[in-house]
């Protein structure tokens, strides 16, 4: 039994190591992704219920069956004064049709269109800029068209959050329950980087948004010149502007139930690789450690994975007592993560994922590597200058 206790060097190490990544891991869950959770109750009671006039402002390229499927949902809001401005983004399909078929019907929706052969800009920018310099109110929030509300209540739980000093309110879009690993790789992508955001805000520091779920001040985005610093770049006109523009006075973040909006399933694996790729490219112009942050997250997870199956290999051929320990903080570890991750994808109105969990967190890592070095190889596609269309 005495033996047991008996550790070589080579043991000691590997035993210290996973102790202390076991320690690492449980932080980051415990405290940052489990922030969400705990301030969720608290966070709702504080917030007033202010009604400001709000324009909704909507991006669609070639969404003609999106708008048909979507558009209604954000036209019967709850809300008693607001306007939905559809930025059709030299659409060749249907668009014009359906937009015209629902305008006849709601007063309140307005359209305009970007001509196809605009050039040396980025088009989703500009039209963008197009829908918020067409605004008449002042609280602009911001979906796409493959995206929809969950509840009626949608504009009124994201307004209720603006006062004197908030510009920015941050929301949630959940990704629908959908059949297949690549739906639940999506899912899983998708709520990790909706906590990092949302954890990040909740702490006062602020670093990005999702456009499919988004709300500024149209002052805030004059102030900031729009999109005037990531104007070389087909993306960043959500992650980079807010990055750029919120500060921990200045921005708050919403994500109860009623204020969810929802995406619609991503059909082929190659467009959620470009949303990747494009997401990406921005990531380098960052202002802060936020991201760095969260990627440490990864990091120290495959040293923890690594280490574990080191220990347990290790103490096969010598104090088997470390492979127990090895696998025993493994478990737990496992057990805290799948419970948090669990519990936040219900209260973000997403299905939880938690039987896929063993294998999703360890490739999206290595799938974001991947892409990272697949961005690095094609970075001239990131500029307006090379192409005309996003």
């Amino acid at each position: 039994m005495r033996d047991l206790l008996i550790f070589n060097n080579i043991e000691l190490i590997l035993a210290g190591t996973i102790a202390g990544l076991f320690i690492i891991q449980l932080l980051y869950y415990l405290v940052t992704y489990s922030r969400p959770l705990k301030e969720s109750k608290r966070n709702d009671t504080e917030k007033k219920e202010a009604q400001p006039a709000v324009s909704v402002i909507v991006y669609a390229k070639n969404e003609s069956e999106n708008l048909r499927k979507h558009l209604p949902s954000l036209l019967a809001q709850e809300y008693p004064e607001y306007e939905v401005i559809v930025v059709n983004d030299g659409s060749t399909d249907e668009s014009d049709e359906v937009l015209k078929k629902l305008k006849n019907d709601n007063q309140h929706l307005y359209h305009t269109y970007i001509p196809e052969d605009v050039k040396y800009l980025s088009r989703k920018k500009l039209a963008l800029t197009v829908g918020i310099k067409a605004a008449h109110h002042d609280i602009l929030l911001f979906t796409e068209a493959n995206c929809e509300p969950i509840s009626k209540n949608w504009i009124s739980t994201m307004a209720r959050n603006y006062n004197k000093e908030t510009s920015i309110v941050l929301g949630f879009c959940a990704y629908g329950n959908h059949k297949g690993f690549l739906h639940k790789l999506v899912a899983y992508d998708n709520l990790m980087s909706g906590l990092q955001y949302i954890s990040a805000a909740l702490t006062r520091h602020p670093y990005v948004g999702n456009g499919r779920n988004l709300s500024y001040k149209k002052d805030l985005f004059f102030a900031h010149k729009g999109y005037y610093k990531s104007l070389s770049l087909h993306a960043g006109d959500d992650d980079l502007f807010i990055n750029e523009s919120a500060n921990s006075k200045n921005t708050r973040v919403e994500y109860s139930a009623e204020s969810i909006t929802e995406m619609a399933k991503i059909e082929r694996f190659s467009m959620w690789k470009e949303m990747k790729v494009s997401r990406a490219a921005t990531h380098r112009h960052y202002k802060g450690g936020t991201l760095t942050f969260y990627r440490m997250e990864s990091f120290s997870y495959f040293l923890f994975f690594l280490t574990v199956i080191a220990a347990i290999v290790t103490g096969i051929f010598g104090n088997w007592l470390l492979s127990v320990l090895a696998g025993l903080l493994y478990i737990s570890r496992f057990a805290v993560k799948a419970t948090v991750l669990h519990k936040s994808a219900l209260l973000l109105q997403q299905r939880p994922v938690t039987g896929w969990l063993f294998f999703l967190e360890l490739i999206l890592p290595l799938f974001n590597l991947y892409v990272r070095i697949y961005r690095a190889f094609r970075g001239k596609n990131d500029y307006t200058f090379r192409l005309g269309n996003k």
